[in-house]
């Protein structure tokens, strides 16, 4: 008669050599991860401004903060150049997804848009010819996009936007608020679009910040909580410099609940025009 046989007891080296081998495994996939998230940041870092333009008391300082899961490349954009006529042009923007795709698409909603500012002084012009020069490039993507131009000698803002989130302002002499500018479709919908613009006066020392819906919105946020949020830091540290305004505010997208990417453009201005006074 057969007799089943008792299985055999790990002994302590086979206990051993198996957390060994699963330690290794481990090792590995942390190692895997990590050189992904590494891989789409500096992605991500390549196709943003290294630095901003400087004006004499104009402050500009931008924050990118990758999805906090650290595995998606994300659509959020900024831009600072100078224009031909000796303007700055700040952009800030979101690409439709989280892949490679819409990080290709932003970067040449990026090439595009300064491009057309160069020859074009009118931020709604800027965008209306830019909506139309990626649609013409067939992409199946959306982008909300503002554009904002600044004389540096007048202090003159004229802004558009195409679907993106409002900013927010705050003075040193206790003002503030979240803009409530006319804007436009979101880049990549349909042709032949108008975007309004708004002119306003950077008479007072503040701060004018632009952000993407990752500072904003979420979960845990809804976005005009999330706006008004910001609007309130911003007023609270008006006085700081952009750089420090720029970490403040980036650090308010956990207070979203979410996993976005997130994206923050800041202009600090000073006492009135260049010579004023």
């Amino acid at each position: 008669m057969n007799r089943r046989r008792t299985p055999r007891s790990a002994s302590a080296e086979d206990v051993l050599s198996t957390l060994q081998h699963l330690t290794a495994r481990a090792r590995e996939e942390v190692e895997l991860h990590q050189a992904r998230v590494e891989l789409a940041q500096a992605l991500q870092r390549k196709m943003l401004p290294a630095t901003l333009p400087v004006f004499p008391g104009l402050q500009t300082a931008a924050r990118y903060a990758p999805a906090r899961d650290g595995l998606d490349i994300g659509g959020d954009w900024y831009d600072g150049f100078v224009l031909p006529d000796g303007s700055l042009g700040l952009a800030i923007g979101d690409v439709q997804g989280h892949d490679v795709e819409a990080a290709s698409f932003m970067g040449q909603i990026r090439i595009a848009m300064r491009a057309i500012a160069s020859s074009a002084a009118d931020p709604g012009e800027v965008m209306g010819r830019t909506n139309d020069l990626i649609l013409s490039m067939d992409f199946p993507l959306f982008a909300t996009c503002s554009f904002l131009r600044i004389d540096p000698r007048t202090r003159e803002l004229w802004s558009a936007r195409a679907g993106h989130v409002a900013s927010v302002w705050a003075t040193a002499d206790g003002r503030s608020g979240i803009t409530a500018d006319p804007g436009g479709l979101p880049l990549g919908i349909e042709m032949r679009q108008h975007y309004p613009v708004t002119r306003r006066e950077l008479d007072v020392p503040g701060a004018f910040v632009l952000l993407t819906d990752g500072v904003i919105e979420g979960p845990s946020l809804t976005i005009d909580a999330g706006l008004d949020r910001i609007r309130r830091l911003v007023s609270t540290h008006v006085g700081a410099d952009a750089e420090e305004l720029a970490d403040r505010v980036l650090e308010a997208a956990v207070f979203t609940g979410h996993e976005d990417d997130a994206a923050v453009l800041v202009l600090c201005h000073g006492d009135g025009p260049p010579g004023a006074g």
